[in-house]
């Protein structure tokens, strides 16, 4: 006999479920090209949901990418997380540059989504995506491994965070000129953590200096 009991179709989504769906689709479709790859009617198709569907939880494609993006920093932040907690004779900031190094060569769309749009500039402040940014910086900053003087530890945790994206970028173009230096991606990486590392330490010093100083 047949069963009386209704069955629910294979994607039929609950309230919230297809918003997470749809993100993690987004994220698999920007693994492959970006932000580029992502549209919400290519999404719903592939989903099995009407095109009206994910504007119950987007009210367009860039709210949609913001979210993602947030998604694709909360990954980036624990992979910082991960690298940073193993037991190793590398310091914290060694591990979390070749963590991001590692990441943005092999996650290349989802590292252009993030670093190479205007998704991250046109977010709110307090907003979801803006949050997950702030995570992730901290997080560099926390790597330094070093007390708050000043605004030394952002300033130096910015220098290489924007010499780590610089090597990504000219490694994921294939621009990337090591050979001529004799260096690879992850020499000059390390180079760059060794020379973060030294000049915080003057730098703090010399503050403490003058302080005393004053």
């Amino acid at each position: 006999m047949r069963s009386q009991l209704a069955r629910k179709p294979e994607k039929t989504y609950h309230h919230g479920d297809l918003r997470d769906a749809l993100i993690k689709a987004a994220l698999r479709e920007a693994e492959r090209g970006g932000a580029e790859a992502i549209s919400i009617k290519a999404l719903a198709k592939q989903l099995g949901v009407s095109q009206p569907a994910p504007y119950r939880h987007f009210a367009d494609r860039e709210a949609l990418l913001a979210a993602v993006t947030a998604e694709a920093f909360r990954q980036l932040s624990a992979t910082f997380r991960a690298a940073m907690a193993k037991s190793s004779e590398q310091s914290k900031l060694s591990r979390l540059a070749q963590a991001m190094l590692d990441f943005g060569l092999r996650r290349n769309g989802i590292y252009r989504l993030m670093f190479a749009s205007r998704i991250v500039s046109c977010a709110a402040k307090g907003s979801e995506l803006h949050e997950a940014t702030r995570e992730t910086f901290a997080l560099v900053i926390e790597a330094l491994e070093v007390p708050a003087v000043g605004y030394l530890r952002e300033r130096q945790a910015l220098k290489i965070w924007a010499a780590l994206h610089g090597v990504v970028m000219l490694a994921e173009q294939g621009l990337f000129t090591g050979e001529a230096a004799h260096a690879t991606r992850e020499d000059l990486v390390q180079d760059f953590v060794s020379e973060t590392k030294a000049a915080l330490a003057v730098a703090i010093k010399d503050a403490r200096r003058k302080k005393k100083g004053a």
